[in-house]
């Protein structure tokens, strides 16, 4: 298993890393304001389940929602990559702050 923390300065650390097929990513809200992780629509291979969370299956779906993905703090959303590929996501609230990030899947 990966481990991301989201960070008080509205950040993914690590903000990229890269993990092999089949490995579970979590990802721990460490800061006092919540968090989402939305993946990219357009930033997901079509054999790879999208990941948000919150359970949606889109990215639309999770902007029409924000509340419903928030992570609260100290709590923690998991994902497991199957499929090879770059997969870019962020964190809807705090997108202007620059709170993005990057999964390699090789």
């Amino acid at each position: 298993m990966k481990q991301v923390s989201m960070t008080d300065d509205f950040g993914f650390d690590p903000k990229r890393f890269t993990v092999s097929a089949g490995t579970r990513v979590k990802w721990t809200n460490d800061s006092d304001v919540g968090h989402t992780v939305t993946a990219y629509d357009g930033q997901i291979s079509s054999e790879e389940a999208y990941f948000a969370s919150g359970e949606f299956d889109s990215e639309k779906g999770a902007r029409n929602n924000v509340s419903g993905g928030l992570i609260a703090s100290g709590e923690t959303y998991e994902h497991t990559f199957e499929v090879t590929g770059m997969y870019e996501y962020v964190c809807i609230p705090h997108e202007s702050s620059g709170m993005t990030g990057t999964v390699v899947v090789k």
